[in-house]
């Protein structure tokens, strides 16, 4: 049996070889010949050609400068604070981030679709095959079945003349290129995410270890104002104050563990697990990142080919305008190439011996023309459609230029400023720790009223808490320049694209 269905494929073949090369290969050669040089219809995308500016608006102080970033030092950004712990919750997130697996679903979505649209360059190959029942009555009056069987290849090929398939194409690269862009897009967010819900942990354990420091301070000093009202030598209004003060202290206590709870929630999401699910690890409190003692941040035109969210919009509108192409080809006569081989027989077994007969099959080829000479305005009406989203895209293009130049200078701005703030804050609490001390050593001398001692100590936990805060901001104003230039997805888009397959 594989015998007789080895020499019937031998002879589909032959047949088939036969037609192309007697009906079909001239006729296309002749075609490819002439139409090779013909240029696709439509607009050729020509990338923006706008000025970006040449240098930032905002100072580049305090270890900020525009010298070239590194692009090693920028994929990895993270490593440059030199926190371990830091280090293995990204590698984490970058592996089990739900965002991040299904940006790699729409990648592979994207090439499909783009492989699909390449299929049209290729001819295409039918099998069919049938069976007829036919019931009637002859003259005699009796009534007879008839059946027939019959079974073919046809096949087709439009010739893309007019550039209609290779503008799809065109379309269809772009938008897969537009959906790494997203990847890379979510990779620099995700990274950016995990270490500002980080540097949220260690600061609100920061916070939580100072405001229970000065909890344990105006404890000892309550318990002091107590023993002296017992011994009369303070009165109640000074004990109630010092109760009210470490209470206001106390009332400190429940905002930050729900923020320091809320940050360690995230941070599990963000790896892809339950919240929970870190808890353990953070547990532990531990410093804030250090700080790099330079940060390189280039020039505004390598933001702009950097960010993935300005490279996603540029493909785009790359994609938008091989539409109207695509859109414009509707115009023109659409060449098709078919071509068929069938038999019919009336039964089953003389079907399958008709295929070494060539007399008895049915061959046919030849070109064919279609053109929509009439359809009251709807492929001029399309193509206005396609390039009035193209100039939607163009401008959204510009936006995002726009936007993510604003972005950096805010964040320049933003860093520069909280070193200022920072360094004003870490003074006054300075003076504040020395003003608590003089302030407690005088009302224990009977120099001053306990009013004094209450309004040093509440003044010291103002500026510790907001101290800490700071530290906590600097380091937060830093990633979040480094997420504005578009850091955090060079080197993974390497290491990863395995995961696209």
């Amino acid at each position: 049996m594989s015998e007789r269905i080895r020499l019937i494929l031998d002879t589909v073949i032959t047949m088939w070889k036969t037609m192309i090369n007697k009906v079909v290969l001239s006729l296309l050669t002749f075609m490819i010949t002439f139409f090779s040089g013909c240029a696709a219809v439509g607009p050729d995308y020509v990338a923006s050609n706008k000025k970006s500016p040449t240098a930032w608006h905002g100072s580049l102080d305090n270890k900020l400068t525009d010298e070239q970033v590194e692009a090693q030092a920028l994929a990895s950004w993270w490593k440059t604070l030199n926190d371990t712990e830091l280090s293995s919750l990204i590698d984490r997130a970058l592996v089990s981030n739900l965002d991040v697996k299904e940006a790699y679903a729409r990648i592979r979505e994207a090439r499909a679709s783009r492989n699909v649209a390449e299929a049209a360059r290729f001819p295409s190959i039918d099998f069919s095959g049938s069976q007829t029942a036919t019931r009637g009555s002859d003259d005699n009056g009796s009534r007879e079945t008839v059946e027939s069987y019959s079974s073919g290849f046809d096949a087709g090929w439009e010739v893309d003349i007019f550039g209609g398939v290779r503008r799809s194409i065109e379309a269809a690269s772009a938008t897969y290129q537009a959906s790494e862009e997203d990847l890379r897009d979510v990779l620099v967010t995700l990274v950016s995410e995990v270490a500002l819900n980080y540097v949220d942990v260690r600061t609100y354990q920061a916070r939580l270890a100072a405001v229970r420091d000065n909890i344990a301070l105006q404890s000892e000093t309550c318990q002091l104002v107590d023993w002296r009202s017992q011994a009369g030598l303070s009165d109640e209004l000074a004990l109630q104050q010092a109760r009210y003060s470490l209470e206001s202290a106390r009332s400190k206590l429940p905002s930050m563990e729900t923020g320091l709870e809320e940050a360690m929630n995230r941070i599990a999401v963000l790896i892809g697990i339950p919240p929970g699910g870190v808890h353990d690890e953070l547990s532990q409190s531990k410093p804030l990142p250090n700080l790099p003692l330079e940060v390189a941040i280039g020039v505004p035109a390598d933001m702009i080919r950097r960010r993935p969210d300005i490279r996603r919009a540029e493909r785009q509108l790359a994609a938008q305008t091989a539409k109207i192409g695509v859109a414009t080809a509707d115009l023109y006569p659409k060449f098709t190439l078919n071509g068929s081989i069938g038999m019919e027989a009336l039964k089953f077994n003389n079907l399958a011996d008709n295929m070494f007969t060539p007399s008895d099959w049915i061959l046919s080829a030849g070109p064919r023309v279609t053109w929509n000479i009439f359809d009251a305005g709807a492929i001029r009406g399309n193509i206005e459609v396609q390039s009035a989203i193209q100039e939607q895209k163009l401008i959204q293009y510009e936006a995002a230029v726009l936007g993510a130049i604003e972005e950096v200078e805010n964040a320049i701005v933003a860093y520069v400023k909280e070193y200022q703030t920072n360094e004003s804050l870490r003074k006054a609490a300075q003076a504040a720790q020395k003003a608590a001390e003089l302030a407690d050593w005088e009302y224990q001398s009977g120099l001053t009223d306990f009013s004094n001692v209450l309004d040093a100590q509440r003044s010291l936990l103002t500026f510790q808490d907001q101290l800490t805060e700071s530290d906590g901001v600097k380091v937060s104003n830093l990633i979040r320049v480094y997420k504005t230039l578009g850091g955090g997805w060079s080197s993974l888009m390497n290491q990863d694209e395995q995961n696209i397959d």
